[in-house]
């Protein structure tokens, strides 16, 4: 008798990579992975079904694109009344003491960069589904377009216009992770310092930064554009943090295998805070910076241990 449990345990972490692309949300894609379960167990209940899964990773793959696509037909309505700027929940790690490992990082199936999945969420439903299931997952075009309910050739341009967006769309993000903690340690400086020359030396021209407080703490209320833009709301947001925080802690992390600086204190009136900062970085500068600081997505994010971290980040 076949052990259904054990076989669906054995692509779960892969399901969950491929609807977390989708959806920028874990705890969705956890849900999306979970619908997947109980579709599959049905499937094998019903003889007919059951004769059609003849590859079982991709009888689920697109099973799972079905449930992300209804996910991110209605997630369009709710993000339209979102308070403020949407960004992913970060997924974040530690990092090891002698710093990053490119390919312990590499190897983490589940993380794609915060500047892809920013761009990602510009696409439509369809096209973000066809992309990744066909350009990272390499799924055929005709099980893309069966769970599309859609042809082939509407699959392949889907997927065709959605492959043009993500290569013209800004920020650009092709650095590797030495660049980018070097980039990073020089943006923090320049912040830390209040040196505005420094900050537009190390932000590329037409730099982004969105930040995502969920309404429960303040954010830019649009995405801010170009880098004198982004470095005057950078200085004043760093200039005025002492006079809210009482404290403030911070330390450089893994964020989607990127280099980023998860940041936590309390506010004066005792509200806990906790900040995920990650960056886009190509070409020598620093293309997009994302402020994830919105609770519901930082919740599962790990607390800072309480020595050996302090402001501004140690250890960049």
């Amino acid at each position: 008798m076949r052990d259904l449990a054990t076989e669906f345990e054995a692509e779960r972490s892969h399901l969950t990579a491929v609807a977390y692309r989708m959806l920028g949300s874990r705890a969705e894609a956890e849900d999306a992975v979970q619908e997947t379960w109980l579709r599959y167990a049905d499937a094998l209940a019903d003889p007919a079904a059951r004769a059609q899964i003849r590859d079982l990773r991709g009888w689920l793959t697109t099973t799972v694109g079905r449930i992300c696509l209804d996910v991110l037909r209605s997630a369009r309505v709710r993000r339209e009344a979102y308070p403020g700027q949407w960004l992913p929940e970060p997924l974040v790690s530690r990092l090891p003491d002698g710093g990053p490992d490119p390919a312990e990082l590499a190897a983490r199936s589940d993380e794609v960069s915060i500047a892809l999945l920013v761009v990602l969420e510009r696409l439509t439903p369809e096209q973000r589904i066809a992309f990744v299931l066909h350009d990272v997952f390499a799924v055929p075009f005709d099980e893309i377009a069966n769970a599309l309910g859609t042809t082939v050739e509407a699959a392949r341009q889907l997927a065709s216009r959605a492959r043009r967006a993500v290569a013209d769309g800004p920020p650009k993000h092709t650095a590797d992770l030495a660049e980018q903690r070097r980039l990073v340690a020089a943006f923090f400086t320049a912040v830390e310092s209040g040196d505005v020359d420094a900050l537009l030396a190390v932000l590329a021209p037409d730099a982004v930064m969105i930040g995502d407080g969920g309404g429960a703490f303040p954010a830019a209320g649009r995405p801010l554009s170009g880098a004198a833009e982004v470095a005057r709301f950078l200085l004043g947001l760093f200039k005025q943090a002492g006079k809210f925080m009482l404290e403030v802690r911070a330390a450089p992390v893994a964020v989607n295998g990127g280099f980023g600086i998860q940041v936590e204190g309390i506010y004066k009136d005792g509200r806990p805070f906790r900040g995920v900062m990650a960056f886009a970085v190509a070409d020598g500068r620093i293309t997009g910076v994302f402020n994830q600081i919105s609770p519901e997505k930082t919740a599962a994010v790990q607390p800072l241990p309480a020595e050996g971290t302090a402001w501004p980040p140690p250890g960049l």
